[in-house]
Order: C-alpha cells, then sequence, then structure tokens
C-alpha cells in the first residue's frame, strides 16, 4: 500500500514538472526555440541535423503561422539531404520539405527569394542524388530559382552561396573551365 502511494506521488511529482517545463516552453519565444535548436548542430554527426530537424517540426507545430520554424526545417533538411544524399530518411526528409515550401508560398509575409532559394536547393539535392539522371531534368530549375531569388533579393547571401557551389559543382561535372 505504501508503495502504491509512493508510486502516486512520483508520479504525480514527474507530470508537475513535465507541464511546469511545456508551459516554460510555450512562454519562450518562437526564435529563442529556433536558435537553441540550432545550436546543437555544431556537431557533424547526421543524427545531430535529424534532431534537429524533429525539434524544428515541434517548434512548427507550436508556431504553426510563423515562417521562421517551417524555413529552418527546410534549410537544414536539405543540408541533410545535400551531404547523405542516399540515405534512408532522405527521401523522406525531401518529400516533407517539398511541402513545407509549399506551405511558406500560401503565407502572408513569406519571403518569395527565400522560397525560391529553397526550391532551387531541393532540386540542386535531387541532382546530387542521380547526377546522370537528374542533371538535365533539373539544371534550369536549379539556375532559374537561384536567379529569381536574386532578383527578388540580391542581398541574399544563400541564394549567391547555392548558386556559386552549384555552379562550380557543374564545372566539375562537365569538366568545363568556363
Amino acid at each position: 500500500m505504501t508503495f502504491q502511494i509512493f508510486k502516486n506521488r512520483v508520479t504525480a511529482i514527474a507530470l508537475f514538472l513535465m507541464a511546469a517545463v511545456s508551459i516554460n516552453a510555450q512562454e519562450m519565444p518562437m526564435q529563442a526555440l529556433v536558435g537553441q535548436s540550432l545550436s546543437k548542430l555544431r556537431q557533424e554527426a547526421p543524427e545531430t541535423v535529424l534532431n534537429c530537424v524533429a525539434e524544428l517540426k515541434r517548434i512548427d507545430a507550436m508556431f504553426p503561422d510563423s515562417i521562421l520554424p517551417k524555413y529552418q526545417m527546410a534549410l537544414q533538411s536539405l543540408i541533410y539531404a545535400v551531404q547523405n544524399p542516399h540515405a534512408q530518411q532522405t527521401e523522406n526528409l525531401l518529400s516533407e520539405t517539398e511541402q513545407t515550401i509549399g506551405r511558406m508560398e500560401q503565407m502572408k509575409g513569406a519571403d518569395l527569394s527565400d522560397i525560391c532559394t529553397l526550391r532551387g536547393f531541393l532540386y540542386m539535392v535531387r541532382i546530387v542524388q542521380n547526377p546522370a539522371q537528374n542533371g538535365q531534368r533539373y539544371y534550369l530549375e536549379v539556375m532559374q530559382n537561384y536567379e529569381k531569388a536574386l532578383r527578388l533579393n540580391p542581398d541574399n547571401a544563400l541564394a549567391k552561396q547555392l548558386q556559386q557551389q552549384f555552379l562550380e559543382g557543374m564545372k566539375q561535372a562537365t569538366g568545363s573551365t568556363e
């Protein structure tokens, strides 16, 4: 009988602590939660990125009308996919990322330059997955999305960086010096 009372008290205390942590997490600003999640990416292990994406999904569920968690979730998923193009989780992540980009396009206040950058990155990952099959299919999509992103926002550093990496990768793949 005493064990049952003890067990009930421990359960009640655990539930109380979980509720307190949950309430505290809801009070934290969304940007702080996203920053906290991204700060864990200093380690380069693929599991770290997957854990970060999972945390960003939870943050997105807490703040469904916010673009930042969706943007970071898509970006980190694409970074994982380009580094691990044939990993088991990659195809699932890319499918979810495509849906996330679509949801972002429908949101008020979404930065179209960022959306074009993410879409270009998505097609770039597809090329990395299978260059022989997807290179010709998605090359133009990648270039058009990066160019549109830079037309919309010439200061979009990510679009500039990804476009440059893509062009360098294409030069290496084709053996071109131009």
